[in-house]
């Protein structure tokens, strides 16, 4: 690799890191030894072509252009989490990870398949996952906090809302969400 690739393949891990909080190849392998899976596999259920998930992983390439497989990797992170913490079982990752791969990563609001199962309604946690998945398609992280930063004397609320579904966990945003509601 010459010194123009080696600073490409830089930018890009650098980008990855702004875009997705970590390179996609550490992001990447943490799944595989996560979940138990192999490349071939993690390609699968994401909904990549395996030259595609590889040229995201070494650097050649630095974005994900579907937002759908963005959705499904952070999908992915959250039971990955489940996993190691164990209160998710192997078996129920492996079909958890069938049902990923199934997901079109369209919106709650127009997609009924997407809901809790019983009555027809998505479930909050959904909603927020769609929130977030929206801000982080939009901006990275990093940049989304300087714009709380900006908007924090003026308006706080939505300097609170950018940071929480835009940077912060799953699981507080769950809370603040629930905690707006009336």
């Amino acid at each position: 690799m010459d010194a123009a690739q080696q600073e490409a393949t830089a930018r890009a891990r650098e980008l990855q890191r702004n875009w997705y909080g970590e390179p996609l190849g550490a992001l990447f392998r943490k799944l595989i030894d996560d979940l138990g899976l192999n490349q071939a596999r993690l390609a699968a259920v994401l909904g990549l072509s395996a030259p595609m998930l590889s040229q995201l992983m070494s650097g050649q390439r630095a974005k994900i252009g579907n937002p759908a497989v963005v959705q499904r990797v952070q999908l992915l992170q959250e039971l990955a989490a489940q996993a190691a913490d164990g209160s998710v079982s192997a078996a129920e990752a492996t079909e958890r990870m069938d049902e990923i791969k199934r997901s079109q990563g369209g919106s709650v609001l127009s997609n009924t398949s997407q809901t809790n199962g019983t009555s027809g309604v998505p479930t909050v946690k959904r909603v927020v996952r769609e929130i977030q998945s929206l801000l982080r398609s939009v901006s990275a992280a990093g940049d989304i906090i300087d714009a709380a930063d900006s908007l924090a004397p003026s308006h706080p609320e939505l300097a609170e809302f950018l940071r929480v579904y835009g940077a912060g966990r799953t699981s507080d945003a769950v809370a603040h969400y629930q905690s707006h509601q009336s």
